[in-house]
């Protein structure tokens, strides 16, 4: 099984797909990093030998951040935002949408259970 960042590749997968499974590489970006590498793209994980999985985790370390050191620049940019009180910030912090969303109707991966507003609750009645 190739392991590159900690992340265990799919040993069944294409290694296009595979490198996806990597934080910071997607579809776009696996496909710039086969081509520069010279390796086929439909080519197996279970396939691929130890030079070529050397050649990818070089190239990725030459130009890409990615796993650890991306989430870790992700959350310095996050708490830069919050500390400045910027309006992403302040939306950060209140656990809302940032990118301009509704919140009317959606966002409730954000916004968490949909609380209910009075009058719901079940009075007891004496007999």
């Amino acid at each position: 099984m190739a392991r590159l960042y900690g992340v265990d590749l799919p040993r069944e997968k294409k290694i296009l797909f595979a490198l996806t499974y990597i934080y910071g590489i997607g579809l776009t970006r696996a496909k710039k990093i086969l081509k520069s590498t010279g390796i086929s793209p439909d080519i197996r994980v279970k396939e691929l030998t130890q030079e070529d999985i050397a050649k990818i985790k070089a190239f990725i370390d030459a130009n890409y951040k990615v796993e650890g050191d991306l989430r870790q620049v992700v959350k310095e940019n996050i708490k830069r935002l919050k500390d400045i009180k910027s309006w992403r910030g302040i939306r950060h912090m209140i656990g809302l949408p940032v990118r301009g969303q509704r919140t009317r109707h959606n966002a409730r991966s954000w916004k968490g259970k949909a609380r209910p507003v009075g009058g719901l609750n079940i009075k007891l009645t004496k007999k």
